[in-house]
């Protein structure tokens, strides 16, 4: 999913870094996994997004226009003329979405056969290596069902709070988990901060890295670590697991 509308940090998605744009770099990260069959962008209706479409066809990538707040309609009529088995949420603001920790989701998800499947139920990962997995028929059901805005909003809140993991029968869901917590890591964009992280990993790395190499970076310089440190301890999630 992907829009410019962002009020935290406006149009962040195109920022460049040596002249590829968050999207651009976000787009060829992803089209290196080998278990996604078809990649689409669901974007919104709005004219400023018009910038976000042509990223997609100059990479070759189908894209969708729907509902700018409405992000499960989004997502389900994005979705729906392709009859998936299984659909992966990806937002752009995760611009070095590893592919590799891609795939073993979903080779996973696959394999555990369940509704629901990600690495966020807890945040051992680093923030911005957020992965969800839901069954199709999961998100029908949601698009039916959920009726709270935050619901519409976020896509998968009414899936997961309905699901085993929360207690609940509706939905079977499970979570991915890293062997150790490296929750106390901010790769994600939301603000300008975010960004000047990601643009010294990537002139530092180069874009085609696993996320461990870009983590193992990231905590190795005071400098780096401290360009965001304030906004994650401002969110309160330094140091300890959160329950999403």
């Amino acid at each position: 999913q992907a829009r410019t509308g962002s009020s935290r940090f406006p149009s962040k998605i195109l920022k460049k870094i040596n002249d590829l744009s968050l999207l651009e770099i976000h787009l060829k990260r992803i089209k290196e996994s080998r278990q996604i069959d078809r990649l689409i962008v669901a974007t919104t209706d709005k004219p400023q997004d018009n910038a976000i479409v042509k990223i997609a066809e100059n990479e070759n990538v189908d894209f969708f226009r729907g509902d700018e707040n409405d992000v499960l309609d989004r997502y389900y009529n994005a979705a729906k003329n392709h009859n998936p088995e299984f659909v992966v949420r990806l937002t752009s603001d995760c611009t070095l979405v590893d592919p590799l920790l891609i795939d073993d989701l979903i080779v996973a998800a696959k394999k555990k056969d369940v509704d629901y499947y990600s690495n966020t139920l807890l945040d051992q990962f680093p923030d911005g290596q957020d992965i969800e997995i839901f069954k199709f028929h999961a998100l029908e059901y949601a698009w039916k069902h959920a009726k709270l805005s935050s619901e519409r909003e976020h896509v998968t809140p009414f899936i997961k709070n309905n699901s085993t993991f929360k207690g609940k029968n509706l939905f079977k869901s499970d979570n991915h988990n890293c062997e150790f917590n490296y929750n106390n890591t901010r790769m994600v964009v939301d603000y300008p901060q975010d960004f000047e992280v990601i643009k010294i990993l990537i002139q530092t790395l180069g874009y085609n890295k696993n996320w461990i190499d870009y983590t193992n970076l990231y905590h190795s310089s005071k400098e780096i670590y401290s360009i965001n440190e304030k906004i994650m301890r401002d969110e309160g999630y330094i140091n300890s697991l959160k329950n999403d």
